[in-house]
């Protein structure tokens, strides 16, 4: 293998020259070139805005992958499907993984059984959340942590690197002011040496030529001054326009918390929706179950209590509601009160026919039952608006 000598000696000493600089700014020994503040400020602002996307990314990271063990893995999938430029196959959720295994254990038990269809509604619903959160990882990945990602390996890269040749071209610079500032104090001091010339006429000569040699050495020491200061101050115009793109990648962050917030806002809202339609599902076929005149199968979502349609062969329909029209709304019908009482609502409740009442957290209401009403409702009314609501989204007052 061949190698420059004259090169890696001559890298060598600037390595060592520059080390030397170095070591004595640390000590005080030597003066130090100060950049411009409006440069100090941009590289503060630069790291301050490289840490706290670390930690950020870091965090995220937990929070959508919480197993360390599977996110160690995870990481590494990805990174070596990113070499190959190959899509990232999306992986089973622990939510989906669940509600297979309801479903498996619901065929093994009889689908037909209380407990095996319980498993099946159950398991369903979670699949469901399962690939809910899939959509919400896969979209939180595109928008928020790829960007983030990207900032770090590749535009801080960048910066990082000019940043380091700023830092040599200071050094360079100082070296150059050192190396001037010795020469013309040599100068100097060769300048006021006694005059030899009419007692040592050889020694006059000496001295002449010394002078000459400083001189020399002082112009030449000036001249790298001048052509450090260029390159340093070239460095440091590079430098300064890439930090100040760091405000071109905070709006871009900006836009990807946008993106991220949504993405969460949508998932959460899918979890509440199915979370709640599975608790109807489940109150549903617990009301059935638990009435032996009704069919074994779960009702329909509207309650027995205000049926719409007519019966079936196998349904006992009290005689007070059996004779009411089909599509009888909720606040034309005169029902009996049976122990009147106030209730705060608890969460935000969205009718689902008009039969039922909207509900607003925080908001006290008067409610009520009536005989044959499934137990999970109660009659709700707010002022000339009365419909049912759910047990659970109320706390009953004394």
């Amino acid at each position: 293998m061949d190698f420059n000598v004259k090169k890696l000696a001559c890298d060598a000493g600037v390595f060592f020259t520059r080390a030397v600089q170095f070591t004595e700014e640390k000590l005080g020994q030597a003066e130090k070139t100060e950049l411009d503040p409006h440069l100090e400020n941009l590289i503060t602002r630069a790291d301050c805005t490289k840490n706290w996307t670390e930690k950020i990314l870091r965090q995220t990271e937990v929070l959508l992958q919480p197993n360390p063990i599977d996110h160690t893995g995870a990481r590494i999938e990805e990174f070596i499907y990113d070499k190959l430029e190959k899509k990232l196959p999306s992986r089973t959720t622990n939510a989906e993984l669940l509600g297979q295994y309801m479903v498996d254990a619901a065929n093994e038990f009889g689908s037909g059984t209380p407990y095996g269809s319980t498993l099946i509604t159950v398991g369903e619903y979670q699949k469901r959340l399962g690939t809910a959160e899939r959509e919400f990882l896969q979209t939180s990945a595109t928008t928020f942590l790829t960007p983030l990602r990207n900032f770090l390996e590749g535009d801080w890269r960048t910066i990082s690197k000019e940043r380091r040749i700023l830092e040599n071209r200071r050094l360079d610079l100082d070296i150059c002011k050192a190396r001037l500032k010795k020469a013309k104090q040599a100068e100097v001091k060769a300048a006021a040496a006694p005059d030899f010339q009419e007692t040592r006429p050889r020694n006059y000569v000496l001295s002449a030529s010394a002078s000459a040699l400083l001189s020399e050495e002082v112009d030449k020491a000036e001249h790298e001054l001048r052509v450090a200061q260029t390159e340093f101050d070239r460095q440091a115009e590079v430098t300064r326009l890439l930090l100040e793109g760091i405000s071109s990648t905070h709006l871009n962050h900006q836009r990807c918390l946008q993106d991220f917030a949504e993405a969460q806002a949508t998932y959460y809202a899918q979890c509440h929706h199915y979370m709640h339609e599975l608790q109807r599902e489940l109150s549903r076929c617990a009301n059935s179950v638990s009435t032996p005149h009704q069919s074994a199968a779960c009702p329909n979502p509207v309650s027995a209590a205000f049926p719409s349609g007519p019966s079936s062969p196998g349904t006992v329909v009290p005689t007070s509601l059996s004779n009411k029209p089909k599509t009888l709304a909720m606040e034309q019908t005169q029902l009996p009160i049976t122990g009147t009482r106030k209730a705060k609502v608890l969460y935000d409740y969205d009718a689902h026919d008009s039969s039922e009442l909207s509900l607003l957290a925080d908001e006290l209401i008067t409610v009520y039952t009536v005989p044959g009403m499934d137990p999970d409702w109660l009659v709700g009314e707010r002022g000339n608006e009365k419909g049912k609501v759910p047990v659970t989204y109320l706390e009953l007052l004394s």
